[in-house]
């Protein structure tokens, strides 16, 4: 699999290149310089096609649209998953602390019905497998 990346990387490198050299080429045209203009516009097209032969191989493989949200923002699409991690640890600890209170809730349910309620309490915890309080 990671040679399917490295081929597309490869192209993406040449093709990006290529773009770098037509842009000093446009911006300094001279008329003596067509010739390489044009040689450098038929390389992009071998490029492009290069590039679509390699996304055949990668049909397979989904790219969350946040992630190109952030190569526009000029950012490093890497800190995508770095911040849905932290999110996502985040989220945990968030969960992690209501279940701790829920918890705490049950306990003094249980501890304040069984003070109101005691028969009713021992039935509920022999039925649920728990010792009754002594």
């Amino acid at each position: 699999m990671a040679e399917k990346f490295d081929s597309l990387e490869e192209h993406l490198e040449k093709f990006v290149e290529n773009i770098r050299q037509l842009g000093i080429i446009v911006s300094d045209f001279q008329p003596s310089s067509q010739a390489g203009l044009n040689q450098k516009l038929n390389f992009m097209v071998t490029g492009l096609q290069d590039i679509d032969k390699c996304r055949q191989q990668l049909h397979d493989i989904s790219v969350p649209l946040e992630v190109f949200e952030y190569i526009d923002q000029g950012r490093n699409p890497q800190l995508y998953t770095k911040e849905c991690l932290e999110r996502a640890l985040a989220k945990n600890e968030q969960v992690k602390g209501k279940i701790d209170t829920m918890k705490k809730f049950k306990g003094l349910l249980i501890q304040e019905l069984t003070k109101v309620f005691p028969e009713d309490m021992a039935k509920y915890k022999a039925i649920r497998g728990e010792d009754p309080p002594p």
